[in-house]
């Protein structure tokens, strides 16, 4: 009988004649063969498709981890100043990147930045519901030293008045520092700056419903009591008229110095040293220093700032002066620039009650970067946290140590850049007017400050603190804002 095979058919397409078989066990038997061998030739095949499938997907993977591994980062790129010879007019220069191409493009792969960068939420809260006017940055002239207005990524000052010493002059080369590492990064905007130490913006001059928002007035610290933009000092790039060093210098010699002098072998007393006339608070700390009756566990020296001068600045060396287990912490005037190379010595902070604070100090924690003392009974509070100290040798050490961790590892000059460069953004988010340069300002960049100083030290401070080129990172990523 003519007899169509179901696994020829699928095979061959023909058509076979074959003998009816009889039916019997030697059928049955051919007939399982036959569909083993057609279960397992289908198995076989879906087998060499997958592998194939699967070695094409793994290969373009491959291909893909291979060219992101490979891919050629940015480089870091160095531009030096570039001075204009004596007889030339000094300009800034037009060769500078105006953009900036990281190597980090995923968000996902920069680190968080400090926890204190979450007070810029709340120093800039003022203005958070209804933004900032050009009439409330213009009541801020009251007592401003400098307008800055950077445009397209320029910065142009407008001088109100002469500051303490080079304190404008080192701030302002800071922004200029900050431009350089972020170029193109940097909003345009328009803020007032005071480079006066006491806050003046108080807060209660703003509480009732009918009044204007509050002059936004930058500054180097404030206080429970006002207002003012918290932001970076002019030190971190040198502090010329007392000799100290920009600060990612002075951090090397700071940490040299600690390497040098052990905590354990240091004097077993609370050291200070400064003006004590510049306050009634640091006037009433010198009644603790050793007498001929009592030891409060103080050795205190005030500091003669003329003398120094004169004498080369030999003894007021910051990185030699970490030598005692303790270091007494006090304000001046207002808050004092030496809070952080205190902290910085791995001497244990002794920490005296402070009214104001700078733009990290508020994430300090007492008993753990630093010692409390009260301000109304120094001298005991004194003898009593280093006699303490003396008996708990390692947790005394414990403390000094947190806080040269925090300030050689949080406040790194990268940090600080980082945080100018979050607070400047921040704030150009709440500007509700265009920026614009007004008739007088002047343009300035690191060529015109730099190469046209005449004195020598600043000069050398200016070329020391330079940034050298384009950040090859992105800054660090902001906090979310602090919950109080």
């Amino acid at each position: 009988m003519l007899r169509r095979s179901g696994f020829a058919g699928i095979f061959s397409g023909t058509t076979t004649w074959k003998p009816r078989l009889k039916k019997g066990p030697g059928a049955a038997s051919t007939t399982i063969l036959f569909f083993l061998i057609f279960i397992t030739l289908t198995f076989m095949s879906s087998v060499r498709i997958n592998t194939s499938i699967f070695s094409a997907y793994n290969s373009r993977n491959l291909t893909k981890r291979i060219s992101e591994k490979h891919k050629k980062p940015t480089k870091k790129l160095e531009i030096p100043l570039n001075c204009s010879t004596r007889n030339q007019t000094q300009s800034c220069p037009t060769n500078y990147p105006t953009s900036f191409s990281p190597n980090d493009l995923d968000p996902a792969s920069r680190p968080v930045c400090p926890d204190y960068f979450r007070w810029i939420h709340e120093d800039l809260r003022p203005w958070k519901a209804n933004g900032i006017t050009r009439d409330m940055v213009e009541k801020a002239n009251t007592t401003a030293h400098f307008r800055l207005v950077i445009v397209k990524g320029k910065a142009y000052i407008e001088k109100h008045k002469k500051s303490i010493q080079t304190r404008d002059v080192f701030t302002i080369w800071g922004i200029l520092q900050l431009l350089r590492r972020y170029p193109g990064q940097v909003p345009d905007l328009e803020l007032m700056f005071d480079c006066d130490d006491r806050p003046v913006i108080r807060s209660k001059n703003y509480r009732r419903e009918n009044t204007t928002g509050p002059p936004p007035l930058f500054r180097y610290c404030g206080d429970r009591w006002t207002m003012d933009i918290v932001f970076p000092d002019w030190s971190f790039w040198g502090w010329a008229e007392i000799n100290i060093k920009p600060w990612e210098s002075l951090l090397k010699d700071l940490k040299e110095g600690n390497n040098r002098s052990k905590w354990m072998d240091r004097e077993p007393y609370a050291y200070w040293k400064g003006n004590p006339f510049v306050s009634e608070t640091r006037r009433d700390l010198l009644k603790c220093n050793l007498s001929d009756t009592l030891d409060w566990n103080a050795r205190l020296y005030i500091q003669d700032w003329i003398l120094e001068s004169q004498q080369g600045y030999k003894q007021s060396d910051l990185a030699s002066q970490c030598t005692h287990r303790y270091k007494i912490y006090i304000e001046g005037w207002a808050w004092s620039v030496s809070e952080k190379y205190i902290l910085a010595c791995d001497s244990t902070t002794l920490l005296v009650k402070p009214r104001y604070y700078d733009f990290f100090t508020r994430s300090l924690q007492p008993f753990h970067h630093y010692w409390p003392i009260r301000d109304d009974d120094k001298c005991r509070s004194i003898k009593f946290a280093v006699d303490w100290g003396n008996k708990h040798k390692k947790k005394a050490q414990a403390i000094g140590k947190a806080a040269s961790g925090f300030i050689q590892e949080e406040l790194k000059m990268e940090n600080v850049y980082d945080y100018m460069f979050h607070m400047l953004n921040e704030y150009a988010g709440l500007l509700k007017f265009e920026p614009r340069i007004p008739e007088g300002a002047v343009e300035l960049c690191s060529e015109i400050m730099a190469c046209s100083s005449s004195n020598g030290l600043e000069k050398k401070f200016m070329l020391e603190s330079l940034v050298k080129g384009p950040s090859v990172t992105s800054p660090c990523t902001m906090p979310p804002p602090k919950i109080l």
